[in-house]
């Protein structure tokens, strides 16, 4: 990768940073471009250089978050399954990378949370595209838990899907706001144990 191009990576990572702490302390209606600039430490110009509009950098801002989430939950499945774990331990895998990431970008989670039930929001279609790709992710280990015999046949694997992602967004930012004295082993722990509990407890006898 040449100088040019880190550079333009570091500038967006910089203006990504700026513009979800900002929209999520103040929304996204009172935060100005000059202020996204100045907290990104970069020129007015340099915003418009890289996003057409600041709607657009919202937009992307929200795209490059969920997927950088929905990686995460594929890596966390991936490596599991090299290691020769279960599908259930791979579901429990990804809880924990989800509460890592958003323990990461806490700023970007709440902001997602927030977003998420608009309906007057330009962005909103590609909103629910990246939801999809992230719930698509758990949904595929489930399915192979079904396959494989590890839970029911009877599981409802989309609801399912979207319960366990809904579970780990909601927990991890009543965590953080409201029992920040706790540590992500014990929030892991226990959504692990509503898991195991609620999950595997309908697979096969």
């Amino acid at each position: 990768m040449d100088s040019s191009s880190t550079r333009r990576q570091n500038t967006r990572r910089k203006l990504f940073e700026a513009a979800v702490t900002l929209i999520a302390e103040q929304g996204f209606s009172s935060t100005t471009v000059d202020e996204i600039a100045e907290r990104a430490g970069v020129a007015k110009g340099t915003v418009y250089y890289n996003f057409a509009s600041k709607t657009m950098l919202f937009e992307e801002l929200l795209r490059h978050g969920i997927e950088l989430l929905t990686d995460s939950l594929q890596a966390a499945a991936d490596e599991t399954a090299d290691r020769g774990g279960s599908r259930v331990d791979a579901l429990d895998a990804m809880i924990r990378a989800g509460l890592d990431f958003i323990t990461r970008y806490p700023s970007l989670t709440q902001l997602y949370v927030a977003e998420l039930w608009r309906t007057n929001r330009a962005w909103q279609s590609t909103l629910m595209q990246v939801r999809q790709k992230a719930i698509a992710v758990i949904e595929s280990v489930l399915r192979e838990a079904v396959t494989t015999g590890e839970l029911s046949e009877d599981i409802d694997v989309p609801l399912t899907a979207s319960a366990l992602f809904g579970m780990v967004l909601v927990a991890a930012l009543d965590w953080q706001s409201f029992q920040p004295e706790r540590s992500i082993d014990e929030v892991h722990s226990a959504l692990s144990r509503l898991l195991q509990g609620r999950v595997s407890g309908g697979s096969r006898p």
